[in-house]
């Protein structure tokens, strides 16, 4: 059983400033309430007991809000000193997890994913270095679509061409060790750098959902959260 994750909560919020200035993207409010927090309500109520949130940019405002605890979860804090990347931060986040593997997912978005059913795949095979979250979408060509063959992650093909394709959900399951085996610099795109290009060597195991998502870091989406996470989180209570 899978019981812990982190959470990227350490980007800037650049695009989100003209309605939530001044604070860290995982703190946009919801419904009064922030985004991190259902996001840890939901987190719990998937069986996850431990969360270490890798924070950076105004990094006070959340461990003063959330403290060491929520509800049932423990909570620990990897702290940038300086902007890393998603990949930087991730690689100084995962000495802090004590099990062999974690969930991995971004502070900004909400993805209404069955994390039980996601750790089986690792439950059943323990070599497998990483698992990602993939939905299908009506038109892939803003995000580009994973090439699957026989429940694996070959590669990412470019962006642009229309129709319909599995993309990346953004969230994933990761071995403790992974970077142990495929050394990285100390600044990088998790995404980019990192899991577009060892795709192909990495073959990831694919972990298909066709469940509802949102990306709170644009201001367009964040009106539409308002109602929108609540009803999921209150769904899965």
């Amino acid at each position: 059983m899978v019981t812990e994750a982190i959470i990227l909560a350490g980007g800037l919020g650049t695009r989100l400033r003209s309605v939530v200035p001044d604070l860290p993207k995982a703190m946009a409010p919801i419904g009064g309430q922030p985004l991190l927090r259902y996001l840890l309500q939901y987190l719990e109520a998937n069986g996850i007991r431990r969360v270490v949130l890798a924070v950076g940019y105004r990094h006070e405002a959340i461990r003063g809000f959330f403290g060491s605890a929520h509800g049932g979860l423990r909570l620990v804090y990897s702290v940038e000193e300086e902007p890393l990347g998603t990949g930087g931060a991730l690689l100084q986040a995962l000495p802090s997890i004590e099990d062999p593997y974690a969930f991995v997912l971004n502070g900004d978005t909400f993805l209404r994913l069955d994390y039980r059913d996601m750790a089986l795949t690792v439950e059943r095979n323990e070599d497998v270095p990483l698992v990602v979250a993939l939905r299908p979408v009506a038109d892939a060509s803003r995000y580009g679509r994973a090439v699957v063959d026989a429940g694996r992650i070959r590669g990412f093909s470019a962006r642009g061409t229309p129709g319909p394709g599995l993309i990346n959900a953004g969230c994933y399951l990761v071995a403790r060790n992974i970077f142990g085996h495929y050394p990285v610099p100390e600044k990088f795109s998790w995404e980019q750098d990192f899991l577009e290009v060892r795709a192909a060597e990495i073959q990831p195991v694919a972990f298909q959902c066709d469940v509802p998502f949102i990306d709170v870091g644009i201001p367009e989406a964040l009106c539409e959260a308002q109602t929108l996470i609540p009803e999921w989180v209150n769904a899965s209570a």
